[in-house]
């Protein structure tokens, strides 16, 4: 299996088997079998049981075929504006950013002066990757009839050098360097068919294009 970077090439990536905790293990936030709330306990590789029905073709297909219709017979109604808000603390260098399920608090990544404790925002756009990629892949797989798993894994290679002003010669840009997006798959599936799999992936990744294709970015403030 290949891993894929953000210019579009790939890495290798070795498929190997997935290191799970006992069948119905995953990371979620519901009580886990022993009925104590979430971070009390928790299985092996601190992950807690799911309790979700499996999706499978039929249904998914169900789901998005009026949405797919309705989006052909009315562009405009597929045209979404999605938007994230923070709240700039009035003493601490940090800002609280409303993820829907809960309140992240972003702050300064060590390597700038930052405490630790707090979420750092490079680390929360990787996260988004993460998470858009293994969505994406999922959905993927239901559409192919493919059973997989495994973990996905985003790595960001930073010059801090960039953002706190240090370099003058522009050798050290303020972002991002590099990103690799890394697939570690279990599947009885063939090589092929991973192929199919990561490329349709890869493909319909809204924050993979987003970061893969560049976005015109423009900012302003209110009075």
């Amino acid at each position: 299996m290949r891993g894929v970077q953000a210019d579009g090439t790939c890495l290798a990536a070795p498929v190997t088997a997935l290191r799970t905790c006992p069948r119905g293990y995953f990371g979620t936030t519901v009580e886990d079998r022993s009925g104590q709330p979430p971070g009390k306990r928790s299985c092996p590789d601190r992950r807690i049981p799911r309790y979700r029905r499996r999706v499978d073709r039929a249904e998914l297909q169900t789901i998005q075929r009026p949405l797919k219709e309705r989006y052909r017979s009315e562009p405009a109604s597929a045209l979404v504006t999605l938007s994230a808000t923070g709240e700039l603390d009035e003493q601490a260098i940090s800002c609280s950013v409303a993820t829907g399920s809960a309140l992240v608090e972003a702050g300064l990544h060590p390597a700038t002066g930052g405490s630790g404790t707090l979420a750092c925002s490079g680390d929360m756009l990787l996260q988004a990757l993460v998470a858009c990629a293994g969505v994406t892949m999922r959905s993927v797989a239901t559409s192919l009839e493919m059973l997989v798993s495994g973990t996905v894994r985003a790595e960001g290679d930073l010059d801090f050098r960039g953002t706190l002003g240090v370099d003058k010669t522009g050798e050290a840009p303020v972002g991002f360097r590099a990103i690799r997006l890394i697939f570690d798959l279990d599947s009885n599936a063939s090589e092929e068919q991973l192929e199919k799999l990561l490329s349709l992936t890869e493909r319909y990744c809204v924050v993979y294009q987003t970061l893969a294709g560049g976005v015109a970015v423009s900012i302003d403030h209110s009075p």
